[in-house]
């Protein structure tokens, strides 16, 4: 009998029934791409253990390391050492019953894997809690993820509000109210962020009665001749600092100290989160590919679309506050594997095409599409086995047969009965899917599961011959936008 699911020792899964056997990826297909699987899996290995990649170079044309593999592992020396660590979480205890409101600001792996991380542990409803029921920690608002007049505007409007009814209900009590803004730029020159966080820096410090901002930076620390925008300025001001390290691409960074700060500002399990994420890598070891999950992800997807034409991804998790890990691996997917060329310079335009989706929301929007459009995705699904609140759906008009049918189902079993409805019609249909399975949705099988997907674009960077840690087509971008900028000077 094939093999169909891989199973970790916490009850990760990765489902790929749909994904792999007849009409599918076959055993055929992986054993003719054997020998570049064990290439691959020793170029993992290197990377760790040098963070060399081949070919791998920073824009500016010199060699540049990968460092994201040793983010999990928390030792002195490494980029998460014990001493950083600690203090992301004394930041995050500063803020406890002190500071009413955190603005991050940042664009990129800088706003997407630190909204993933607010999503999945304070959810939709978090700046409406009371200061009791968010255990101390302040709202978190973000910003600097777009340059757009009206939202920034209503966010500093939203801010100003709440301090004016902080002042109103104080009494003798202190009214005063306290906004810390996290500025997070390698350079400190990133247009989105910057403009945004200057907009609300400077209306905050304006308005009356006073609002106690308070800054930090994240940033590149070095110093000298490599000085960055924002590290000199935050030197000048005297805000405290956090690192944006060298070897780790934002799409990689949630991880580091630029995600990690988000996680410090809410009260989400760090150590938990790196744990997760360290248990995968260690899985990931594996030279059976059967057996290790970002292998076997990597290659039944490079399969999928290299031989079978699929090459576009939907990334559906049945949850609703995971839909940010799918806008997270957008980025992840795109600027990894979006190559024009391979290492030897020829033009291969490689990559799938990301897409978010969220179950059972686009089952009435995209599905149609999925199942009945061109054969040319694969469907990711995400499920989460046990939730920790789960309403039974109540009989409460009992003379309806239909609504009354499905009383006495939890709402987890409807979702997961859509789910497998939709993975079997799809299947049916020969289309390919699969299902990664988190036991529970916590910090640890968070860390599992986004370091499973940071680990198979490495994998399939190795299989597809091109450099998974460059993004070349963002330059280009980027390289015009200076001078449009002066054009739209006044």
């Amino acid at each position: 009998m094939e093999r169909t699911h891989l199973v970790l020792s916490s009850g990760f899964t990765f489902d790929y029934t749909n994904l792999y056997g007849q009409g599918l990826v076959t055993q055929a297909d992986v054993a003719a791409i054997g020998l570049r699987l064990i290439a691959a899996h020793q170029a993992m290995e290197h990377m760790r253990s040098t963070g060399e990649i081949r070919g791998h170079l920073s824009k500016d044309g010199a060699p540049e390391k990968v460092l994201f593999s040793q983010l999990p592992y928390v030792q002195a020396g490494h980029l998460n050492s014990p001493a950083s660590i600690a203090r992301l979480k004394e930041f995050g205890q500063s803020l406890r019953n002190k500071v009413d409101v955190v603005v991050s600001f940042g664009i990129g792996g800088s706003y997407l894997g630190n909204k993933v991380l607010f999503d999945v542990h304070c959810g939709e409803f978090w700046n409406s809690k009371g200061a009791e029921e968010r255990q101390g920690y302040p709202r978190l608002y973000f910003s600097g993820n777009n340059i757009d007049p009206r939202r920034t505007v209503e966010l500093i409007g939203q801010i100003k509000y709440e301090a004016r009814l902080k002042a109103v209900h104080a009494g003798p009590h202190d009214g005063t109210y306290r906004a810390q803004l996290v500025v997070i730029s390698k350079s400190g020159s990133t247009l989105d962020t910057m403009s945004t966080f200057m907009a609300v820096y400077d209306a905050l410090h304006r308005e009356t009665p006073a609002i106690e901002v308070q800054v930090v930076a994240v940033t590149d620390l070095a110093e000298g001749a490599g000085e960055t925008l924002l590290h000199k300025l935050a030197a000048e001001q005297g805000w405290p600092m956090f690192s944006v390290p060298d070897g780790v691409g934002g799409r990689f960074s949630i991880f580091s100290e630029v995600g990690l700060v988000t996680a410090a500002c809410i009260g989400f399990d760090i150590d938990a989160f790196l744990a997760g994420a360290r248990a995968m890598d260690e899985a990931c070891r594996q030279e059976d590919i059967w057996r290790n999950p970002a292998m076997l992800n990597a290659a039944l997807k490079y399969l999928a679309a290299e031989k079978y034409g699929q090459d576009i991804e939907v990334f559906m998790p049945y949850a609703d506050n995971l839909k940010s890990v799918a806008e997270w691996y957008v980025q992840l997917l795109a600027e990894s594997l979006g190559k024009r060329t391979d290492r030897a310079g020829r033009e291969v335009f490689y990559g799938r095409t990301p897409i978010v989706a969220v179950g059972t929301t686009d089952m009435h929007a995209q599905t149609q599409q999925h199942q009945d459009g061109r054969k040319d995705k694969v469907v990711q699904f995400v499920k989460v086995a046990a939730w920790e609140n789960d309403p039974v759906i109540p009989d409460v008009f009992p003379s309806a047969d239909k609504l009354s049918e499905i009383s006495g189902l939890r709402l987890s079993q409807a979702l997961d009965a859509a789910r497998e409805a939709n993975a079997a019609a799809l299947r049916s249909d020969g289309r390919f899917n699969a299902t990664f399975v988190l036991p529970e949705m916590t910090a640890y099988h968070l860390g599992e599961l986004l370091y499973l997907l940071a680990l198979s674009v490495a994998y399939e960077g190795e299989l597809a011959d091109v450099d998974a840690f460059d993004q070349p087509g963002v330059e280009a971008y980027k390289r015009l936008l200076g001078p449009m900028l002066k054009q739209h000077s006044p």
